[in-house]
């Protein structure tokens, strides 16, 4: 009965429209790298799809293979190198020896969240006399501000140590340094520039006339405006020699403290922090290249084994195997749940989450956290659900750039429903809601590897009282009287060509389903960890035959098919996600009268493309093979 009501209802999603989507506006591509896979397979004992898959990740000589397979703490880089490493950690010896008190100002996201656990812990086991705050969300904003550092004024604090922030708190670290207070910058965000006209590169730069210290690029095209902070720890400020620029807020934080604990002669236990730096780096979506991937590894491998009373009991509430946990489950699981306090609550509740000091004070606010992420999801849900009726019922509709003004969406969530809008229609996305001071905006954009948003709002930042971020994403506040000129700006600057904003599907393997043999598929976790700047490899075949199809789940949102190659071997394929955008591709290039075929398991004349990633299903001690459906044509 179950069955016959599913396919009654896929059948009425078959009679729909598909709506919107990237999937009309794809390009596939087959990763055409050279390399000798043969050799590089033998050499390494992989298959020569791996092999071919670590080239596509641009993972080049035997040096770097050997690191990204098999990479440990042991190449990371010396913290030393950091621009104002040794400075930082010099000066909070010396304030902790002095026994000033220490003020640590952090971010309300993950990022900042672990990087104010890392600092605190570090400086109490060092003895400091120290404390932390994060910005409320709502009242305060990101970052430091002035309201926060009279506070800190009052209550006699002599340094601010800030994470994850600072590099933009120009005026705000003007004025402690102007109330004499010691700042040290711990960010890893990108520096504010100004473009300088091409006429006056040639010129010597005059003089500072306002606080900021200003830096010219070493071609002479930007001048870059630095806070005037005691000292400044960031990968990404000019002149930094650190080799690897891509680190997050939290490995910055960390590295400082290695240095700090290497002036103790006790370097050894800022190992113990990898765990919280891995979570960070995954949570911020960083690249997971490099001196990343080696920290994720070694952070996942502490997370599996942690004593923290509160990962445990977060990892205990979402259900998950402390065994198989992965970078999926940080990103998609847990993460939300850390960044839910900061946007629905406090960040200081997730921050005594891992501050915890027994098990059951950890329950309680592990289950506090998973709420808020389950009353986030909906109200994500709902705005987004507004937000493409109103696109799809105007001229924005036709923008490049879509600056969506949602005033009633809870601002902490504007970051996420324009990442699902940018999802869905495939273009830079700026979400903007009403903030609670009068003529007051609040936004954040996610845009497409072609735009980047950090540097085109630089090109108008008149229009922004304050903006940070990268060229991925940003937030912003602005005065609501200029939000359409700010839709208006961005589109008119904007260069993007539609070939520019083509989703483009790297395909790293046109693999038939035929090769996939279990001992490939095991082998492939070696490519682990996944996530930005290291997705799951993408496979393809054409013209798969589908001899049935099934939608599955309580919310009916899997597609369970059943496919076919040329050679006859068949295989399982799942597809999770909305069956109607499958189901209604389908009518539309096969007919109504077809895809009923192929609901019912009857023969049909329907072939699709398939990009997949290659799985094994294990089931009442069954192991069989199935592919887990991307992308479709």
């Amino acid at each position: 009965m179950r069955s016959s009501v599913r396919v009654q209802a896929a059948k009425r999603l078959v009679n729909k429209r598909l709506r919107g989507g990237a999937q009309m506006n794809e390009k596939w591509y087959v990763a055409a790298k050279k390399a000798d896979f043969q050799g590089i397979a033998k050499r390494f004992g992989i298959d020569p799809v791996t092999a071919r898959i670590i080239r596509n990740r641009d993972v080049v000589g035997d040096d770097e293979i050997r690191q990204y397979l098999y990479g440990t703490r042991a190449e990371l880089g010396d913290p030393a190198q950091l621009q104002g490493g040794l400075e930082a950690a010099s000066l909070l010896k010396q304030k902790i020896e002095a026994g000033k008190k220490i003020r640590i100002i952090g971010d309300y996201d993950i990022d900042g969240v672990n990087s104010t656990y890392i600092l605190y812990r570090a400086l109490t086991r060092c003895g400091a006399q120290v404390d932390y705050e994060i910005p409320d969300r709502m009242k305060d904003g990101y970052g430091l501000n002035i309201s926060l550092l009279k506070l800190a004024l009052e209550e006699g604090i002599d340094t601010v140590l800030t994470c994850d922030n600072g590099i933009s708190a120009i005026a705000e670290i003007a004025y402690a340094k102007e109330n004499g207070m010691t700042v040290i910058v711990t960010d890893h965000h990108e520096p504010l520039f100004e473009e300088v006209p091409e006429e006056d590169q040639a010129e010597t730069i005059q003089p500072q006339t306002d606080t900021a210290r200003r830096i010219p690029s070493p071609d002479g095209t930007r001048i870059f405006r630095l806070p005037p902070a005691d000292v400044l720890v960031n990968p990404k400020q000019p002149n930094c020699r650190y080799p690897y620029k891509k680190l997050c807020g939290a490995a910055v934080a960390w590295k400082v403290v290695c240095l700090l604990y290497r002036l103790y002669g006790m370097e050894e236990e800022a190992e113990q922090f990898l765990q919280f730096v891995g979570f960070a780096t995954v949570g911020d979506v960083m690249e997971l290249d490099g001196e990343n991937r080696i920290l994720v590894k070694e952070g996942l491998k502490q997370l599996r084994i942690t004593q923290n009373y509160g990962w445990r009991a977060l990892i205990q509430a979402n259900n998950l195997d402390f065994d198989t946990l992965n970078s999926y489950h940080i990103g998609f699981v847990l993460g939300p749940c850390i960044n839910a306090s900061g946007r629905l609550d406090t960040a200081k509740r997730s921050l005594r989450l891992l501050l915890a000091k027994d098990a059951a004070e950890a329950e309680l606010l592990a289950a506090r956290l998973k709420q808020l992420n389950d009353e986030r999801k909906e109200l994500t849900q709902a705005a987004v659900d507004l937000a493409c009726e109103q696109i799809d019922g105007s001229t924005e509709a036709n923008d490049r750039v879509l600056v969506v003004y949602l005033p009633d969406c809870h601002e902490s969530i504007a970051g996420i429903v324009a990442g699902r809008i940018r999802e869905r229609y495939g273009k830079p996305t700026f979400v903007v809601t009403n903030a609670e001071a009068e003529d007051e905006a609040k936004g954040s954009g996610r845009s497409i590897e072609a735009y980047s948003m950090f540097e085109e709002m630089v090109k108008c930042q008149d229009l922004f009282r304050k903006f940070g971020g990268h060229p991925m994403a940003a937030g912003f506040s602005l005065p609501r009287s200029r939000i359409d000129e700010m839709r208006r700006r961005l589109n008119e600057n904007c260069t993007m060509t539609e070939e520019d904003m083509a989703e483009k599907i790297m395909v790293d393997v046109p693999m038939p389903i035929n090769y996939i043999r279990e001992s490939l598929v095991e082998e492939l976790a070696v490519l682990e960890p996944f996530g930005n700047g290291n997705e799951k490899p993408l496979f393809a075949e054409r013209h798969l035959k589908l001899l049935s199809a099934r939608i599955l789940g309580k919310n009916a949102n899997v597609l369970k098919l059943q496919v076919a190659n040329a050679t006859g071997c068949t295989m399982e394929a799942l597809y999770f996600g909305i069956p109607d955008n499958i189901l209604s591709y389908l009518t539309d290039k096969y007919g109504k009268n077809e895809v009923q075929k192929l609901l019912w398991g009857k023969v049909n004349q329907i072939e699709m493309d398939l990009t997949y990633y290659p799985s094994i299903n294990e089931y009442q001690g069954r192991r069989t093979l199935q592919i887990v459906i991307k992308n479709f044509r």
